[in-house]
């Protein structure tokens, strides 16, 4: 017999249908039919099976099928078996799987077809009897199936409230990574930009020495305020990072974010940094979206950064097209490299990198609704990405041409 562990709470629905099926038993003695030529000792030993069948209903748990087949059978000659017969069919329509629950019901109500066809015949006080214990056994099995469905029910119900609680902590993870990514590429980005400027000085004062002293002078402020401002936007990032914002840096009014009318700016650091840049737009007109301009201005400036690690010395065409509707294009293209920079000298190998960048704004292209393409095109390279740019009110007629 497998061992079953029940709780304070098992033990108390345990004792309560003893005491129920006990009750039920006193109370219904007096209406009980004692068939004529049986006396008073027929009666003590119902009345004995009667508690017996009582006491078995503590075995409810480990055997329920058994025991409502037993009690069922014995209840046929053993009036005072109704009671523990309810509890037993009662705990096999609450726990066992709907097959046990059927063949129970076979078992009790097979011989209702006969009962009925003999009722006619059958003494008013033993047909009123039957009736009655048909219907409690019936009433028992339907409120086990109540049962069982209700407890059905609170289960499925607890499944879901624990895979909504699982998915809810799977967005917040979600959330909390796209986050650090967003970070992880605000990072990549500024700290590129400004690292590189730092990398192309320092190299021209490294590769010419002997430069006047207005130049050295001029490449000295350059490297001091290059790494002013990258120290500043490290701060920045970092308390990003201890404050746990679930936004990316510079949402929600932390810190401003460049636009895309901040590209002339960039390209004025690049060019005094000795790069040769033609810029191309955006013209006066509709600002674009916030997303899709600060996108924009980090693909360009992603752009630089890696030319200037790859392919010093060439020159850079940069395009930006665009109109409310029809999106806005950017592309950044470079020519073929002279060789190192005879200004400033070749970059240092810990400036290279490892395609990281490129892999970044690909996926800050798409965060954005648009997509971009990376290839080498005549000797050079070409970035090209296509950012959405929705038609908003008062947008109509204008745009970047």
């Amino acid at each position: 017999m497998r061992r079953i562990h029940r709780t304070r709470r098992d033990w108390a629905a345990d004792l309560a249908l003893f005491l129920f099926a006990a009750c039920f038993a006193a109370v219904s003695s007096r209406s009980i039919p004692v068939a004529e030529g049986l006396g008073a000792g027929w009666r003590a030993a119902d009345q004995v099976a009667g508690g017996l069948g009582c006491a078995a209903v503590l075995l409810r748990r480990r055997l329920p099928v058994e025991l409502a087949v037993v009690l069922l059978l014995a209840g046929s000659v053993a009036h005072y078996l109704t009671g523990p017969a309810m509890v037993a069919v009662f705990t096999v329509a609450a726990t066992r799987p709907w097959k046990a629950t059927a063949w129970v019901a076979a078992l009790v109500f097979g011989p209702l077809p006969l009962f009925l066809w003999r009722l006619p015949d059958m003494p008013e006080d033993r047909a009123g009897s039957a009736v009655t214990y048909f219907a409690l056994i019936a009433g028992a099995i339907g409120w086990g199936l109540f049962r069982r469905s209700r407890q059905q029910l609170i289960a499925s119900l607890r499944e879901r409230a624990e895979l909504a609680e699982a998915d809810a902590q799977s967005r917040a993870e979600r959330a909390r990574m796209e986050a650090r990514e967003e970070i992880a590429r605000e990072m990549h980005d500024v700290l590129g930009h400004r690292l590189s400027l730092l990398s192309v000085h320092a190299g021209a004062l490294e590769f010419n020495p002997g430069a006047p002293r207005a130049e050295i002078e001029r490449a000295a402020g350059v490297l001091r305020e290059s790494a002013h401002l990258a120290l500043h936007d490290l701060r920045e990032v970092i308390g990003v990072l201890r404050a746990g914002q679930g936004t990316g840096p510079g949402e929600g009014g932390e810190r401003p974010q460049p636009e895309l009318a901040d590209l002339p700016r960039l390209v004025a650091e690049a060019r005094a940094a000795g790069g040769r840049i033609e810029l191309a737009g955006p013209p006066d007109g509709a600002a674009a979206p916030p997303l899709a301009g600060r996108t924009a201005y980090r693909i360009v400036q992603e752009a630089l950064t890696n030319v200037r690690k790859h392919a010093p010395g060439a020159s850079v065409d940069v395009r930006v097209t665009g109109s409310p509707g029809d999106g806005l294009t950017v592309e950044v293209r470079n020519t073929r490299p002279p060789g190192p920079d005879p200004a400033h000298g070749p970059l240092p190998a810990a400036a290279v990198g490892g395609g990281q960048g490129l892999i970044g704004l690909a996926e800050r292209a798409r965060l954005a609704g648009g997509e971009l393409t990376a290839l080498p095109v005549g000797g050079g390279f070409r970035v090209r990405a296509w950012l959405p740019w929705q038609v908003r009110p008062g947008d109509e007629g204008e745009g970047l041409g």
